[in-house]
């Protein structure tokens, strides 16, 4: 089964994305910021990623660009997840190294859409 790190602050949209995500049937991780995601991605690199930008200790845009600089960390299909909707942030967020862009809120029909575009489905 592949393994999907969900990376965002709020308790309740992990637990929201965890439902959507096991429902497309992954294996679920949890990470409350972008430090804990990588500590967690060091132990045992993900299949996929579904990472918000705005983050205590360490936002998403920081931990992708430190992913990516990590051995094995170009594996892992990232997804960002965000309120940020404007070109400048979802550029950033695509040259930074993110595979797909996704508004909150989303639903389960979104994300699997995503997650087929991006070749995890």
């Amino acid at each position: 089964m592949k393994v999907c790190l969900i990376v965002d602050d709020s308790k309740v949209v992990r637990s929201v994305a965890r439902r959507i995500i096991e429902s497309l049937n992954f294996e679920t991780r949890e990470a409350e910021n972008g430090q804990v995601a990588l500590d967690s991605c060091l132990k045992a690199m993900p299949d996929a990623i579904l990472l918000d930008w705005n983050m205590p200790v360490m936002n998403g845009i920081d931990f992708l660009r430190k992913l990516r600089a990590t051995s094995g960390g170009d594996a892992p299909v990232v997804v960002f997840c965000t309120t940020e909707t404007d070109m400048a942030h979802i550029q950033q967020a695509m040259v930074a190294g993110a595979n797909e862009y996704i508004r909150k809120p989303f639903d389960s029909e979104i994300a699997q859409s995503k997650f087929a575009q991006v070749g995890l489905l």
